[in-house]
């Protein structure tokens, strides 16, 4: 799955076309190295993104299309 999808179906960017943006602004890393949306995420990949306020980092438990909003949370893992 793309991180930009990742990122909204796990719900930690609301919207796509942001998560979108961020990725290819150079915001999100994955493993340490600068990635573009088109990256697939693999279960157990550290993700940070640098936020205006400062930075999230998460490790990723799962990969899955569509999750309920419960669920969303479940999908990663703050670090």
């Amino acid at each position: 799955m793309r991180i930009d999808k990742y990122l909204k179906v796990s719900r930690v960017i609301k919207r796509r076309t942001v998560a979108n943006d961020a990725a290819d602004g150079g915001r999100v890393s994955v493993n340490g190295r600068v990635v573009k949306a088109s990256y697939d995420v693999k279960v157990g990949d550290i993700v940070e993104i640098a936020f205006a306020q400062g930075a999230v980092k998460f490790r990723v438990k799962s990969v899955a299309e569509t999750v309920k909003k419960n669920d969303a949370g479940e999908m990663y893992e703050l670090l």
